[in-house]
């Protein structure tokens, strides 16, 4: 390995199959540490290297179950601070907690902060993550964090399959995502609608109609996530009754809780395109509707660029 190359890369137990894909894409292997749990449940890890003044980045998202997750990259980062690491960086590429980003009612949480706080007081340098469900999330760390965004990866593979122009809609599945959406329409030389989104709970949610023209149109939703597929059935669903010849959806981060699948299978929806910042079962991966695409590049890129003190702004766009 070439001095401008001389770091480790350590992963968890939530996204192996990702973190193996970045680090072939450097070159290079997975350092060797052991995660695993006592009998008692309680998390126990071992790095099994020297990591004395070396760069370090441990990949792991933060998907169910959340708080194991969380716990094994915090007692990991614990455990290279305490080995004389010269740096830490966090690669989080799905950032759970994210929703939990305000109060929206009395008595609730802030989640999303009280996770950054844990982050920070771990000891982590640095996060690098992948759309995060608010921007303003970035503020609730004193570190630099990076959010990357899947576009670049999503939006190339729907121009080499043909959808881009006049004959395709960009859609909003709710208010709050239409810079995300405006700016796939941009890309994709689209128009863009919006779906007016009445929520009455956690996970429930009830699409009312559509703003924008949908008619005799194939019609791409985005979204930053899929959870339980509630909102993405009921925005399909809106827009063919609008007039839409055919309805796909996209989003980075495929929670895929609950009904999600049996909903998506049994839905209109001809095809959705997810990312592989979290980790899916083979029979989720399995269901032909489902198209899983990788985020490796995009990782590996600005891992090589932090270490190399360079910037990364140009991995923020298209």
């Amino acid at each position: 390995m070439g001095k401008d190359m001389d770091f480790l890369v350590f992963c968890g137990n939530s996204n192996k199959q990702l973190a193996e894909e970045i680090v072939k894409k450097l070159g290079m292997r997975l350092s060797d540490a052991t995660v695993t749990q006592f009998s008692d449940g309680e998390i126990f890890v071992r790095i099994n290297e020297s990591v004395r003044g070396r760069d370090v980045f441990v990949i792991q998202s933060s998907n169910n179950p959340a708080e194991k997750h969380l716990m094994e990259l915090m007692i990991m980062v614990d455990a290279l601070r305490r080995a004389s690491a010269n740096s830490v960086t966090a690669v989080i590429p799905y950032f759970g907690y994210a929703r939990q980003d305000r109060t929206v009612e009395p008595r609730v949480p802030i989640t999303a902060k009280l996770v950054a706080n844990l982050l920070t007081t771990s000891g982590i340098n640095r996060m690098v993550t992948m759309d995060l469900h608010a921007g303003q999330i970035q503020g609730f760390f004193d570190i630099p964090v990076d959010n990357l965004y899947a576009s670049p990866i999503i939006t190339k593979y729907l121009i080499d399959n043909g959808a881009q122009g006049n004959d395709y809609v960009i859609v909003s599945p709710d208010a709050g995502g239409v810079p995300r959406a405006r700016a796939y329409a941009k890309i994709l030389n689209t128009s863009l609608a919006i779906i007016d989104k009445r929520r009455t709970a956690p996970n429930e949610a009830k699409a009312m109609h559509v703003i924008g023209d949908v008619k005799n149109k194939h019609v791409i939703i985005v979204d930053d996530m899929i959870d339980t597929a509630g909102t993405l059935t009921e925005a399909a669903n809106a827009v063919l009754e609008m007039g839409a010849k055919s309805v796909r959806a996209c989003a980075t981060h495929a929670v895929l809780s609950g009904p999600a699948i049996e909903r998506i299978v049994n839905s209109a929806l001809e095809e959705v395109v997810v990312t592989n910042t979290i980790e899916l079962s083979k029979d989720k991966i399995s269901i032909s509707k489902i198209k899983v695409l990788s985020v490796a590049d995009i990782f590996s890129e600005a891992i090589k660029r932090i270490h190399k003190k360079e910037s990364i702004s140009s991995l923020f766009t298209s």
